[in-house]
């Protein structure tokens, strides 16, 4: 058992409960077709209606738009118990990005258009930055809208987009003027049976298989000029950047998750299977690894509450964020790979969940910014 965490004010009664209820509805409704849904490469949409019924796709959404005006905790919490279940936290951490640009930056007919369908489940959400030649560096960006006098006319291309395959409701970076990030928007697209839009390949990934993931082109899309996401052009790198910290800890808290369910696996294994006479937990090397792997998910799971506390107080700094995405996804990969290795050949088989574990893990230093872009953008900082 871990040693008791700190409690922070935010870990009240009424937060528990809520986890308590999100945990029994994912092992009831989710759980038993997660398999299936990992051989189709994605989660039908409409799964996730079920899940906003219950209140749990966007939470911290005020009341005047279908939800229920909770704090950003909650949100946390959807997070933390679908890791824990092996479920892809990526669907709903780009859907809750993308009904908070939509809240900070659109206009009220914007809102008043989107945002109950977003938390009513009717409408799943999708970022697509991403380009065949474009990562990290958003300057880059070549897909272009250009203005044809009440609507935007888009072409280019988009890859690795969360979402891309179920999505309805697509927020794209798009370049509208000058070379650089001035150049950028946001417009807002509304993709079922939508002209000059498909979607190409979902792509066969090394984990995350229930997270469909895919490529997008746009062959002379026509959207209306309303659709720009704001009432400028030119707002999209100043808009990215302005929820940082939420969205680091949208990848933050699953790393937490998923440590302290490895070790709980891991743990459980060892103490039941033998080798040379004893169990495995009988072994000090066997016993000092799960010391070191009970460490790891102590310490992260103690940054990432203070890191939530400090999120819902207006404190948490942008450098605490990216501290917090990288060490803790960093730490999400060595735990898996350290427990994976007292499986023995079963961790490689991945009809055992901690093989699936693994792999999920990998590109959590990937995407959200990749650790390195973390690691440089603290830096400077310095």
């Amino acid at each position: 058992m871990l040693p008791r965490l700190h409690q922070h004010a935010w870990m009240d009664e009424s937060i528990e409960a809520f986890r308590e209820q999100v945990r029994r509805y994912i092992a009831k409704e989710m759980v038993p077709h997660l398999d299936g849904w990992r051989r189709q490469g994605y989660i039908p949409r409409e799964v996730w209606k079920g899940f906003a019924d219950m209140g749990f796709l966007l939470p911290e959404m005020d009341e005047v738009w279908g939800g229920a005006g909770a704090n950003l905790a909650y949100q946390l919490v959807v997070q933390d118990e679908m890791a824990r279940a092996e479920l892809p936290a990526t669907t709903t951490t780009v859907h809750s990005i993308t009904a908070h640009y939509i809240l900070a930056f659109g206009t009220p007919a914007q809102k008043q258009r989107w945002l109950p369908k977003l938390v009513s489940g009717e409408m799943l959400g999708a970022i697509a930055m991403t380009e065949p030649g474009c990562g990290s560096d958003l300057k880059a960006i070549t897909t272009r809208a250009r203005r044809e006098g009440d609507h935007y006319v888009i072409h280019g291309a988009k890859t690795f987009i969360t979402n891309g395959y179920t999505s309805n409701l697509l927020v794209l970076v798009v370049r509208t003027g000058e070379v650089g990030s001035r150049g950028l928007s946001l417009i807002v697209l509304e993709t079922e049976n939508l002209p000059g839009f498909s979607v190409g390949r979902r792509l066969e990934k090394l984990g995350q298989h229930a997270s469909d993931t895919a490529e997008l082109s746009f062959d002379g899309v026509r959207v209306p000029a309303d659709q720009l996401l704001g009432e400028q052009e030119g707002q999209a790198f100043s808009q990215l950047m302005s929820q940082l910290p939420y969205e680091r800890l949208l990848i933050a808290v699953p790393a937490a998750a998923v440590i302290e369910q490895a070790l709980a696996l891991t743990v459980d294994y060892c103490q039941q299977r033998k080798a040379f006479g004893q169990t495995l937990y009988d072994f000090q090397n066997t016993r000092f690894k799960l010391a070191e792997v009970a460490t790891m998910a102590h310490v992260v799971r103690s940054f990432v509450n203070d890191c939530t506390q400090r999120l819902l107080d207006g404190t948490l700094d942008h450098e605490a964020a990216y501290m917090a995405k990288w060490w803790c996804t960093e730490q999400q990969c060595r735990a898996t790979d350290e427990c994976l290795q007292l499986f023995g050949g079963y961790g490689y088989v991945t009809e055992y969940p901690i093989a699936r574990m693994y792999a999920d893990a990998r590109v959590q230093k990937i995407y959200g910014g990749a650790n390195e872009i973390m690691k440089d953008l603290i830096a400077r900082a310095l």
